[in-house]
């Protein structure tokens, strides 16, 4: 027999098919690499239902904020409104129901105490603060499931990285174990080892993709929600003026 049929019939077969096969190249991994393919098969698959969800996410929550505040500033009564568009579901619904419970709240004293002069200043910065850590408030908790994009897209790689070098330290026991160096030696072990760094970029790159730019939507939607805060403190502040 030539040595050529016998380097063929010790190739395995997602080597000898011509082309790499992932399913055979994780069947036949060492264990802990196997462990570390599934691993980052489930990240990235969480990572693309994170990505679908939280896209939808954004888009519906402007098209509801849009709609709401086109009737915010045309409603005669901001009670009705709150009741009509179901506030509680709706970022710019929050931001104004805590603007004007502190406006509510500034003019009740007053009205109370009749003797009390209304510190308009000290009201126009409590509205203020009350705007402002509302917004925050929304934006923070629409950028909370960008966390798991950021680990992920920071991780993944390294993890990946651990599995390929597991791969190739068992690689190498299989060289002193079988006191050969032929390809046929090494190159499964190899194969299968930086098959793990492979899905480690599979998972990571969508993930950073997807952080960067949901980042600057979350960004340019809490700037939205401050320029909504903005007017309305506007409109509350002469609304003092006038008692």
């Amino acid at each position: 027999m030539t040595p050529l049929p016998i380097l063929a019939s010790a190739t395995p077969g997602h080597l000898a098919s011509g082309h790499l096969d992932p399913l055979q190249l994780f069947l036949g991994a060492d264990v802990v690499v196997q462990v570390v393919i599934a691993g980052l098969l489930l990240a990235s698959l969480w990572v693309w239902t994170q990505i679908v969800a939280i896209g939808w996410r954004i888009a519906a929550l402007r098209r509801r904020c849009n709609a709401y505040e086109k009737d915010f500033w045309q409603a005669a009564d901001f009670e009705a409104l709150q009741s009509e568009r179901g506030g509680a579901k709706i970022p710019s619904a929050r931001v104004a129901l805590a603007g004007m419970g502190e406006w509510r709240r500034a003019r009740s004293a007053k009205r109370t105490d009749r003797a009390m002069t209304l510190d308009r200043e000290g009201a126009r910065q409590r509205i203020g603060l009350a705007l402002d850590s509302a917004v925050a408030a929304e934006a923070d908790a629409l950028a909370e499931p960008l966390n798991f994009l950021a680990t992920v897209g920071s991780v993944a790689p390294f993890v990946g990285l651990f599995g390929t070098v597991w791969g190739i330290m068992n690689s190498f026991f299989q060289i002193g174990q079988q006191q050969n160096s032929s390809l046929s030696v090494v190159a499964p072990g190899i194969s299968e080892a930086l098959f793990a760094t492979a899905i480690g970029l599979f998972a990571a790159i969508p993930a950073v993709i997807a952080y960067n730019r949901y980042s600057y939507r979350v960004g340019a939607f809490e700037a939205r929600l401050q320029r909504f805060a903005d007017r309305l403190h506007a409109s509350l502040s002469r609304e003092l003026e006038a008692d």
